[in-house]
């Protein structure tokens, strides 16, 4: 599912495929997409597009004359371009290009969303408002990681999701960062020590800048879509032997999402054994493209 990764992804390809283009026109389907939002404002667009900012997993797009839009690419929303006349599918929205070429919001399960708004507004939206701190837009530190995560109660995966402390991470990615740092999902953020929040900060760096190797292409395939090889060191892989001991991968549900991880290498009483312990860099994981 899209993370910050696959949102930065998407981001740049738009930004290449609207460079020097004029969108010429802009229409949508009546769909839950534009829940809450006015749908007819999408089909005004038009113009260049003068700025494409990322958040978290937000889209704020800004179009000369001060026209903007939200985007959230959900659980399957996805952009990709196709020249005029070919279909994609599940189709809800597009941009037409004065290239010949048609930008597609695809998204089967219509779980993403589109809010049209002055551009000026984006980042006052609610959704947008409230984001913590970027990890890649805003760069993080080891005590702006604890700042922002520590005071929870939460569970450190769960905390870790916590859009409003840390912006951008979702169960796929946050997974892979505990298990490169080698610490348990459900130690408490107040018990972290000085170089586990080190080593944290690290292997978030890690696993964003894995995700963004993984997902570079014009069009991504997300691992739930069933067509593409689990490329993660811990994600996805209950049940299989861990990538760096050996130890069979366990999974348990955790706020609502299922969690995998290590028991030698994430112990929940925080001593791992070096033979067991990750390396951050992910350097023994065996990638593959989704």
């Amino acid at each position: 599912m899209p993370e910050l990764p696959e949102v930065e992804i998407a981001r740049r390809n738009l930004v290449r495929w609207f460079s020097d283009r004029r969108l010429v026109r802009a229409e949508s389907e009546n769909t839950r997409i534009f829940r809450g939002a006015e749908r007819q404002q999408f089909d005004t667009l038009t113009g260049r597009l003068e700025s494409l900012v990322r958040r978290g997993k937000y889209l704020l797009f800004a179009f000369e004359g001060g026209k903007g839009l939200m985007g959230h690419l959900g659980m399957t929303g996805k952009f990709v371009r196709r020249t005029e006349g070919q279909v994609a599918p599940y189709s809800r929205a597009r941009f037409h290009l004065d290239d010949g070429h048609v930008i597609h919001f695809s998204d089967p399960r219509m779980f993403g969303r589109l809010e049209p708004a002055p551009a000026a507004r984006l980042r006052e939206l609610d959704a947008v408002r409230i984001l913590g701190r970027d990890p890649l837009a805003d760069g993080l530190t080891a005590g702006q990681l604890q700042q922002a995560v520590g005071s929870s109660r939460k569970e450190l995966k769960v905390a870790l999701m916590d859009q409003e402390r840390i912006s951008g991470l979702g169960n796929i990615h946050a997974a892979e960062a505990l298990f490169r740092a080698g610490l348990h999902p459900s130690r408490q953020p107040g018990s972290l020590t000085p170089d586990e929040w080190k080593r944290l900060v690290q292997a978030i760096r890690a696993a964003i800048d894995f995700g963004l190797k993984e997902q570079e292409g014009e069009e991504p395939v997300y691992l739930e879509e069933g067509r593409s090889e689990n490329p993660f060191q811990v994600y996805g892989r209950a049940g299989s032997p861990c990538s760096q001991c050996g130890t069979r991968v366990e999974s348990f549900t955790q706020g609502g999402r299922t969690t995998h991880f290590c028991p030698r290498c994430q112990p929940e009483d925080g001593r791992r054994s070096e033979a067991g312990a990750p390396a951050v860099d992910g350097a023994k994981a065996r990638p593959g493209k989704r």
